[in-house]
């Protein structure tokens, strides 16, 4: 059966950085689709993030690329197994150079927190109990 996927594609100022920041996280590169310009990070079977340097990006949109350490351009999601895997994360993001981003949201079936990577985009992480999903 086809799994449609999502391409995450953000602007970085430094590709080489953003690429040790996310394996530092636990994620893995697709040599195949990674260069200088381009840091293909692989988060799931599903999900990839296309970390493009500014001028790459520049080339698929004439719009202006926004800033994203002062402008909010999107706030991505990812689901975790658990309330310490949403920490896990979170905190190895934070000790990778990235920078928590407001504040933990515990509302007891869901639980999240939030980091901001070195190019300010933020990456939410949120953990719900499957019951509560289920309805």
């Amino acid at each position: 059966m086809y799994q449609q996927m999502i391409f995450v594609n953000l602007a970085t100022d430094d590709v080489e950085a953003s690429k040790k920041f996310f394996t530092e996280l636990g994620y893995t590169l697709n040599p195949q689709f990674s260069t200088d310009d381009c840091a293909c990070v692989v988060i799931s079977d599903t999900i990839v993030a296309m970390l493009l340097s500014r001028q790459h990006y520049a080339t698929f949109t004439k719009k202006e690329i926004a800033d994203s350490r002062t402008t909010s351009e999107t706030l991505i999601c990812l689901s975790a197994e658990s309330r310490e895997k949403v920490d896990e994360l979170v905190d190895r993001a934070i000790a990778a150079g990235g920078s928590a981003s407001g504040p933990t949201q515990d509302h007891g079936f869901m639980y999240g927190r939030a980091f901001d990577d070195l190019d300010g985009h933020t990456w939410e992480v949120m953990w719900m109990d499957p019951a509560a999903v289920q309805g």
